[in-house]
């Protein structure tokens, strides 16, 4: 690219619309910009650097001999409905209808076609294993879209999905499809986790996700580092801790708090630690209301509650369904004869003469046991916090991360509902087991971003770095510098390298931040030493510049970035 004829521009300030240091940081290079919430125009250099990321995926996908192939964005809603999923995805979907009032809808993922494409293939127990894979548009209508790249409403993921004839097939193939992804991780120099999740709407056996460790991370990851073990909040299981009480029940009685409504106010007024008290929280589950109670310093974990009562969609009840079902204002809910399902966090029935809400306003019991609500299921139901134990034994630490991409054991759940069968040897139908896999390409440039940058810079890793090299004229209106750089710049082009000629008409600070800004990884200075017959020579993250000769440059570029002879058409095609 010559910037005197290319399409380039950068900015200065920071945009204050941009949370992120990777979405500042990108839209200022010039590589993205937000059309409207949650949906960004990918421009010439940020194009060029998701392209090189789904290179190295590509060549990962075919090594383990997934088929790419494309799958329309326009999906039909009723290939939704046949899987059971529509009413799953709810408002997420972007939906609209064609000239003859036909229901469309804009894929959110593309488990449903790939089945209905491997329909068409599989016949036979020799038809199996097929893995496929795609690059395809995802529309997600994000309810609060946000830094950057990370959480948007459109964006190209590579989703694959394997098929095979049993679990053992499924998990031969989902050890292939794990390491190619553990490797394109690796030569993207994310540094990541890797974490049990939730299924969520996808369903199935398994899930585990790629994070990217990230102060941003919209994740929180659980981690016990002696056992090497790490899972996302989510789906964290909590062990339970320490002993029975053996302190003697005693009968409860009620007590008046006026005004202490949060557990914050009623601790004060009693003078006593959160441990001591039991919170009741009320929830809408699918349109149906629960009483969920955890001890007075833990949270629910919603993820918890909907697995254990079968549910899509969790909130905390309104006002008014609280009100209707305790009979008293928010803050003062308790367990004691109430009269919706109640569900007991496993932790409360080590607890004895704990103090609850009295379902009155201004009220609260005191010295309550498990005898007092005996109508109650007790289960794993809260979130673990820092410093508990993971089921491997060892204490855990907090981390956050970015999902850049996630595999799963779907199973026979789609088979079974999109008929994809196959006969075995004898001539018996079963169906077929899947796998989903994914990743983000664009996510990826921002958790790349994010974890490799300073106030002014993005310092990509060079296997993505949209500008391998670029030549700087100080002086376009010095003749022998304008000659050496149109000659590098040929010769390096020639020889298959991205390279980017400034030779703009602006001072050379302001060139030089610019190619900073961008992540040029390598930059040649033609300025005052070529007189001597040398040009500066300085890497992205190196601070001196060093001279070297102009006959060398071609061996040096060679040198970081390995020969290549030819034009790599396959980034562009």
């Amino acid at each position: 690219m010559r910037l005197s004829k290319g399409y380039f521009f950068t900015l200065r300030e920071d945009q204050h619309d941009e949370e992120s240091a990777s979405g500042n940081l990108m839209v200022r290079a010039g590589m993205i910009k937000k059309s409207s919430a949650g949906i960004y125009m990918m421009l010439p250099l940020g194009l060029l650097a998701k392209r090189k990321v789904e290179r190295i995926i590509r060549e990962e996908m075919n090594a383990i001999d997934s088929h790419e192939l494309v799958m329309p964005a326009l999906i039909p809603e009723e290939v939704y409905i046949e899987s059971g999923r529509r009413e799953t995805f709810g408002n997420s979907m972007f939906c609209l209808q064609d000239r003859f009032q036909r229901p469309f809808v804009l894929g959110p993922t593309h488990e449903e076609l790939f089945a209905s494409a491997a329909r068409m293939h599989i016949r036979s127990y020799k038809d199996l294993p097929l893995s496929l894979y795609q690059f395809q548009s995802k529309y997600r209508d994000e309810p609060r879209p946000r830094f950057g790249l990370i959480r948007v409403r459109e964006f190209t993921m590579k989703d694959a999905y394997t098929f095979d004839r049993d679990l053992a097939g499924l998990d031969v193939a989902y050890g292939k499809m794990f390491q190619a992804y553990k490797n394109i991780f690796d030569r993207l120099h994310l540094d990541y986790v890797i974490v049990t999740a939730d299924t969520g709407v996808m369903g199935g056996l398994l899930s585990e996700e790629f994070q990217a460790l990230s102060p941003i991370g919209e994740d929180i990851l659980v981690i016990d580092d002696e056992n090497k073990y790490a899972t996302n909040i989510e789906v964290t299981p909590c062990v339970l801790e320490g002993t029975e009480s053996t302190e003697e029940k005693r009968p409860y009685s009620k007590v008046p708090t006026p005004g202490a409504k949060t557990i914050e106010q009623v601790t004060a007024l009693f003078d006593l630690p959160a441990t001591m008290f039991v919170k009741t929280m009320i929830y809408d589950v699918d349109g149906e209301l629960y009483a969920v109670c955890v001890r007075g310093d833990r949270d629910v974990n919603e993820t918890k509650l909907r697995k254990l009562v079968g549910g899509f969609e969790s909130a905390l009840a309104t006002a008014a369904d609280i009100e209707r079902v305790t009979g008293a204002p928010v803050g003062f809910a308790g367990p004691v004869g109430l009269e919706i399902p109640l569900l007991v966090d496993q932790e409360i029935s080590l607890m004895r003469n704990f103090i609850t809400g009295a379902n009155e306003d201004d009220q609260h019991l005191i010295d309550v046991n498990l005898d007092d609500f005996p109508e109650h299921q007790i289960a794993d139901l809260r979130m673990i916090a820092p410093g508990d134990r993971s089921i491997k034994g060892g204490k855990v630490r907090f981390a956050r991360g970015i999902e850049v991409g996630n595999t799963f054991k779907l199973g026979t759940k789609y088979a079974e509902a999109m008929d994809v069968y196959y006969t075995d040897q004898d001539n018996v139908r079963r169906p077929v087991f899947m796998g989903s896999y994914g990743i983000g390409p664009a996510r990826c440039l921002a958790a790349i971003v994010e974890q490799n940058h300073t106030e002014n810079a993005i310092l990509w890793p060079k296997e993505i770095a949209p500008v391998e090299v670029a030549i700087v004229v100080v002086n376009i209106n010095n003749a022998e510098q304008m000659q050496v750089a149109d000659e590098l710049y040929e010769l390096l082009t020639r020889q298959g390298y991205d390279v980017m000629l400034d030779d703009r008409d602006e001072r050379a600070g302001v060139k030089f931040n610019d190619m900073d800004l961008i992540g040029a990884y390598a930059r040649i200075t033609l300025g005052r030493d070529l007189k001597d017959g040398k040009v500066g020579f300085k890497l992205l993250k190196e601070e001196q510049e060093i001279a070297v000769p102009v006959a060398e440059v071609a061996a040096r570029v060679a040198e970081i970035f390995g020969e290549r002879g030819h034009y790599r058409r396959d980034l562009y095609s």
